[in-house]
């Protein structure tokens, strides 16, 4: 049997066919040479074109011998087949191929010096072809299957998904990431955080208070912002994506050493595309929104909105209104998206409107649950930041205080558990306008008049704030962020720092 036989045979088990080594791609003498190199001159690893991992390898006895070489560099020792030999003095896969003395056989030549990125860089193209391969399989067998049970566009979306990992460079068995790459991240969020004259280490909300309170939108969080109808979490919403989108396009402009903006996809379940892009340009033109939908517009102000057309014709926002979503089409649709357009940031208008697989649908719960969990894992997997508004219970409304809890967050108490932050917008001038008294007139009383006084004095004073009340944050504290809302342009603004403490904030 030759070393090529051997090197994939070695960890067959018994009754597995013998593969071949035309069965799949790959390129063994790549893969010797390679290690060979890497065994000579440990730097080589410092200057790869690709992040190449021990799975990229298809021989196992590479796999374990590149997963060792990794974590001697990871302690900062010279890895050579020396250094090597009795992590290895017991490995049966290997004295099928000589024992210790394949090491020193890998390193004979140094052909692999020649060109080690090439090397490294055919290595990990072969991988992602035996990942292809591995889909394909997998999809024609899944096609196969005709039995009861099976949805066949649940197995396309499963494909997708598997096609959007391989794309992103990503294969099966991916494994830990390392202390030091998790670490070194960190520094990275926290150099961000400095460079931006301190608080701001993930993506820019546009709304300085904001920014200050939670560090900037981070990726894999999963931020719920709710609140009953009428408060404006839709506006905020759209507002932050828009922000954060605008950020971005001003760094392709500008540029910078970091980039706290992102393009970002917008999922409108509830309103049209149409709609929310006249909300945007009623807030960049700072034109009423009843007049815009009505026609009602001077020539000053039809300038106005030409203006903010113009400006906004490059912004890297995407609306997808398409109605009664599923989670798991609300993925693939954000998996083109992100491989599309390269999207940072995921706003999905609501929740309560996206629908699970079925297999839940007769409990409302559990279905809450599936989706919330799903919203979660579609952070982490395309490792953006994700804002779900969700709606709140009457149960708000049945009280005198009307500032909202977690416990209001509604069908599901798996919400809370699986967001990374919970939002709960806030106006109190809605509640107070429920309270008007009738206008008095000239006849009537002096108490009728005292208490229309009364009640207009405090409607001045609420106007238009509202307040961001932080109830659940991983990475921080809680607490209230004040904002100011400009209801005609349906635009969130931070309010002058000044004028903090007239909020009734601690």
């Amino acid at each position: 049997m030759s070393d090529e036989d051997l090197l994939i045979r070695q960890d067959a088990k018994p009754g597995d066919d013998a593969p071949k080594t035309n069965a799949m791609p790959a390129n063994l003498e790549a893969e010797a040479a390679f290690i060979g190199a890497v065994l000579i001159d440990n730097g080589v690893l410092e200057e790869l074109p690709v992040e190449l991992q021990p799975q990229h390898f298809y021989a196992p006895v590479h796999q374990r011998i590149f997963d060792r070489v990794l974590v001697g560099v990871e302690k900062q020792m010279v890895v050579t087949p020396v250094t090597l030999k009795p992590y290895f003095e017991k490995d049966e896969g290997l004295k099928e191929l000589g024992g210790t003395a394949y090491l020193a056989q890998l390193t004979a030549d140094g052909q692999g010096l020649l060109a080690p990125r090439e090397l490294a860089q055919q290595i990990y193209d072969l991988a992602l072809l035996r990942e292809l391969v591995g889909v394909g399989r997998e999809l024609v067998e899944g096609a196969l299957d005709t039995s009861e049970d099976v949805a066949p566009s649940k197995q396309i979306e499963n494909a997708e998904a598997r096609l959007f990992s391989v794309a992103e460079g990503a294969t099966t068995d991916k494994g830990g990431t390392s202390f030091r790459s998790a670490s070194m991240e960190a520094i990275r969020m926290v150099e961000a955080a400095m460079n931006s004259g301190g608080g701001l280490s993930g993506k820019t909300t546009g709304l300085e208070l904001i920014d200050n309170k939670t560090a900037g939108l981070h990726n894999s969080d999963l931020i719920i912002l709710a609140g009953r109808p009428g408060m404006g979490k839709s506006s905020l919403a759209m507002n932050i994506a828009f922000n954060c989108a605008e950020e971005h396009l001003k760094w392709e402009r500008d540029g910078g050493p970091h980039n706290y903006g992102a393009p970002a996809a917008f999922f409108s379940l509830e309103m049209s595309a149409d709609q929310l892009a006249t909300r945007i340009l009623a807030e960049q033109a700072e034109v009423s929104s009843e007049a815009l939908r009505s026609g009602k517009l001077n020539r000053d102000e039809f300038q106005k909105l030409s203006y903010a057309a113009q400006k906004l014709s490059e912004l890297p926002l995407y609306i997808d209104d398409t109605p009664a979503l599923t989670i798991s089409a609300l993925r693939t649709r954000a998996r083109r998206l992100k491989r599309r357009h390269d999207i940072g940031l995921i706003v999905v208008d609501y929740l309560q409107l996206l629908q699970g697989s079925g297999r839940a649908s007769d409990n409302r719960v559990n279905e809450i649950s599936e989706i919330s969990r799903g919203l979660k894992t579609l952070a982490k997997e395309l490792q953006v930041p994700v804002i779900a508004l969700s709606q709140l219970s009457r149960a708000v409304e049945q009280r005198e205080d009307k500032r909202p809890m977690l416990s209001d967050l509604r069908e599901s108490g798996s919400i809370e558990q699986d967001a990374d932050m919970v939002w709960f917008i806030f106006r109190a001038e809605y509640y107070h306008e429920a309270l008007r008294p009738d206008m008095p007139s000239e006849t009537s009383s002096e108490a009728d008049q005292e208490k229309y006084r009364v009640w207009e004095d405090r409607f001045l004073e609420l106007k238009n704030r509202a307040t961001l009340i932080v109830a659940k944050q991983r990475h921080g504290s809680t607490g209230n962020v004040p904002l100011h809302f400009q209801s005609e342009f349906t635009k969130f603004t931070s309010p002058n720092l000044k004028d903090y403490s007239d909020y009734g904030f601690e």
